[in-house]
């Protein structure tokens, strides 16, 4: 069974959003830090892919329907 596209995506913008959180509370408590960096840059791909996913799947849904 495959997923669609826009679960994939949903699930990649809750992560982006878990480790944008984990970013957060780490620089609030030891300030930035090297795991306060991979944080950051681990949300940044993640909101990326999960966006790219979201503007992949409305792309495929619109060229099924024509």
């Amino acid at each position: 069974m495959r997923r669609s596209p826009l679960f994939s995506g949903i699930i990649y913008i809750i992560l982006g959003c878990l480790f944008t959180y984990f970013a957060i509370e780490d620089v609030t408590l030891n300030g930035w830090g090297f795991f306060s960096y991979l944080l950051v840059i681990l949300a940044t791909f993640d909101f990326g892919s999960g966006l790219r996913m979201i503007f992949f799947y409305n792309r495929y849904k619109d060229k099924i329907k024509k």
